[in-house]
C-alpha cells in the first residue's frame, strides 16, 4: 500500500484491538448534508412495522409510469418549486418499502395494460389484450372465455363485505379499470358496437354492461354469493353506456351523437333504476354537490371518452374534477363502511401522453397522480390502510446526454461547466428527454392536449432545435423509429408501499404478486 493511502486510512482513526472493529469518520464527513440525510432515512426504516393485516387497501396504478417517468417527474416537480430538482422525491417515493416488478405477459416480452392489470388483480399472469381470464383464453374468441374466468381482488372484497371503488382518468371501460370487474376475450369490447356479431350472439357481454350489472354477474358466477355492488365508479367513457342516438346526448357532448351502443340501451338509466340510493354525475357541478358523509353510491362519467389531460382539464366543456379530488371523495364515501374497503385508482393519461410523444403532458399527469396518492394517505389511518403505488408497464422514454445539475428536465442538454446547449455530431442541440420510437418532433407551443400531435405527419428523426423552446407544454420530443404511436417498454417498474403488510413489498417480484400482497393484507381468501 502506498504512503498516500496509509495516510488516508490513519485519518479515519481506525480502532483495532483484535482485528478491525470500528471506524470514526472525520467531522467534515458526518456533518455533510448528504451523509446525514441518508443516515436519517436509514434510521427511520429501522423502526419495525409488525402489522400485516389491513382494514383498507388502496391500489394506485400510474399507467405507463416507468422508472424514467418517476425520475423525470421528481426533477420536474423540484424545478417547478424553484429547486435544482434532482434532490427531491415524489411523495410516495418516501414510502418505507419498495420492490421492482417484472411486467411481461405470458405471451409477450413487452406487455399491454390488459394482461398486466389482470395479473395484479387476479394473482396470475395472462396474455396480451384479454381481461379477467387466464392464459388458456384465445384473444377475440368468445367461446374460450367460459371456464377461464378468474376472480379479482375487487370481487373478493365485495364477497367479503367490503366497500369497493374504481377511479380512472381514462374510460372506465378501458383495460386497467376493466380488469378489476370484467371478463373479456378482448380488451376492445368496451360496448356492444365494438364486438363481432358472432361474439355477441354467442353470449359474450360487453365491458360496460358487465360494469353496470356487476352485482348480478358476480352472484350468478358463484353459488351462495350475495353482494351489494361497487359503491364508487368515477372516470370517463360515457359513450359506451349510451345508445347511438343524439336524443341521449349529455349536456357536454362534443360529438354529434355521443353514444356508441347499437342495442338501444341506456346503461346510465339502468344503473339509476337499479340503485335508487345512487347518484349519477356527469360534470364538476354534480361532483361538487356530493355529500360524502351521506352518499351511499356514485356513478360518475365525466367525459364522452377519456377524461382530460391534467394540463388540459381547465378546457373541459362542463368541467371535471382532478384525480386527487376524485380520490378524496371516494375514500370518504367508502370509509362509511365500518368493515373496510378496497379502492383502485388509475392515472390513465400518463400512458396516453407518452404514446403521443409528449413528455410534458406525461410528467404533469404524474404529478397530479402524486397528489391523489397524498390525498388518500392524508384521509386514511396509516395504521389500518395499505397503500400500494405502482405502474402496469413503462415506455421507451429516456433521460440521456450529460446535462449539468439543475438543467431544465424538459430543456436541451447543457453540459457540466457550460452555458450553451451541447450539440450532437450533426451540429445541432438535443434534449435530455426523448423517445426510442413514435411520432417524433412537434412544436405546438402552449397546446395542452397531448393528442393534438396525432393530427400531423410522422416526423421521427433529427430536427434542428436551435430556435425551438422545448420546455413548452406542446413540445413533443424527437423519436428515433417512426411509428404511429410510441410504444410500451419491457423493463421492470417500481412498487412503493406503506401501511400494514407493506413490508412484504421487497426485492424483484412477478407482477401477479401484487394481488397476493392485497390478499395477505385483507384476508380475501380462506385457505
Amino acid at each position: 500500500m502506498n504512503r498516500t493511502w496509509k495516510t488516508k486510512l490513519s485519518a479515519l482513526a481506525l480502532v483495532a484491538s483484535s482485528g478491525l472493529q470500528a471506524a470514526v469518520l472525520p467531522e467534515h464527513q458526518t456533518d455533510n448534508a448528504w451523509y446525514s440525510d441518508a443516515q436519517s432515512k436509514l434510521t427511520e426504516k429501522l423502526v419495525t412495522n409488525n402489522q400485516f393485516k389491513a382494514k383498507n387497501v388502496i391500489l394506485f396504478v400510474g399507467d405507463g409510469m416507468g422508472v424514467s417517468t418517476l425520475t423525470s417527474a421528481r426533477i420536474h416537480k423540484g424545478q417547478l418549486e424553484g429547486g435544482l430538482g434532482e434532490e427531491g422525491y415524489l411523495a410516495f417515493e418516501t414510502f418505507p418499502h419498495t420492490a421492482l416488478v417484472k411486467t411481461y405477459n405470458v405471451d409477450a416480452q413487452t406487455p399491454d395494460s390488459a394482461g398486466t392489470m389482470t395479473a395484479m388483480m387476479s394473482g396470475l399472469k395472462t396474455d396480451v389484450g384479454v381481461i379477467g381470464v387466464d392464459e388458456d383464453i384465445e384473444r377475440g374468441e368468445c367461446a374460450t372465455v367460459a371456464g377461464n374466468e378468474v376472480i379479482t381482488a375487487l370481487e373478493l372484497a365485495e364477497i367479503k363485505g367490503l366497500a369497493t371503488g374504481i377511479i380512472s382518468t381514462a374510460r372506465i371501460t378501458h383495460a386497467t379499470p376493466a380488469a378489476t370487474y370484467a371478463k373479456s376475450a378482448d380488451r376492445n369490447w368496451e360496448d356492444i358496437s365494438d364486438m363481432p356479431e358472432d361474439a355477441a350472439a354467442a353470449g359474450c357481454i360487453d365491458i360496460a354492461d358487465q360494469l353496470v350489472n356487476f352485482e348480478s354477474f358476480l352472484e350468478g358466477r358463484y353459488t351462495g354469493v350475495d353482494v351489494d355492488g361497487i359503491e364508487v365508479v368515477m372516470g370517463g367513457g360515457r359513450r359506451h353506456f349510451l345508445p347511438n342516438d343524439a336524443s341521449f346526448n349529455s349536456a357536454d357532448a362534443v360529438s354529434e351523437v355521443e353514444g356508441d351502443r347499437t342495442d338501444d340501451r341506456d346503461l346510465t338509466s339502468e344503473w339509476q333504476q337499479m340503485y335508487e340510493n345512487g347518484v349519477y354525475v356527469v360534470d364538476q357541478a354534480g361532483f361538487d354537490t356530493l355529500d360524502t358523509e351521506s352518499t351511499e353510491r356514485v356513478f360518475a362519467l365525466f367525459n364522452e371518452s377519456h377524461m382530460q389531460y391534467e394540463a388540459d382539464r381547465a378546457n373541459d366543456v362542463a368541467g371535471e374534477p382532478s384525480i386527487a379530488e376524485m380520490t378524496e371523495a371516494a375514500v370518504n364515501i367508502l370509509d362509511n363502511n365500518d368493515t373496510g374497503f378496497f379502492l383502485m385508482v388509475e392515472s390513465g393519461r400518463i400512458d396516453h401522453a407518452h404514446h403521443a410523444g409528449n413528455a410534458a403532458g406525461a410528467l404533469t399527469d404524474t404529478l397530479a397522480f402524486e397528489a391523489a396518492v397524498m390525498a388518500a394517505y392524508e384521509n386514511t389511518d396509516p395504521s389500518e390502510t395499505l397503500i400500494l403505488v405502482t405502474a402496469d408497464h413503462g415506455h421507451v422514454f429516456t433521460i440521456a446526454g450529460y446535462p449539468k445539475r439543475g438543467n431544465p428536465i424538459l430543456g436541451k442538454v447543457v453540459n457540466v461547466g457550460a452555458e450553451e446547449p451541447a450539440t450532437a455530431s450533426d451540429g445541432t442541440p438535443y434534449t435530455t428527454l426523448g423517445y426510442t420510437n413514435g411520432l417524433g418532433f412537434r412544436d405546438l407551443g402552449t397546446e395542452t392536449d397531448s393528442d393534438e400531435g396525432y393530427n400531423y405527419d410522422n416526423a421521427a428523426g433529427r430536427v434542428d432545435l436551435t430556435n425551438v423552446d422545448t420546455t413548452t407544454a406542446g413540445y413533443h420530443q424527437e423519436a428515433l423509429i417512426p411509428l404511429g404511436s410510441e410504444t410500451h417498454s419491457g423493463e421492470d417498474i417500481a412498487l412503493h408501499a406503506t401501511g400494514p403488510g407493506s413490508q412484504l413489498a421487497q426485492g424483484v417480484i412477478e407482477q401477479n404478486v401484487v394481488f397476493h400482497l392485497i390478499n395477505q393484507a385483507l384476508g380475501l381468501i380462506n385457505e
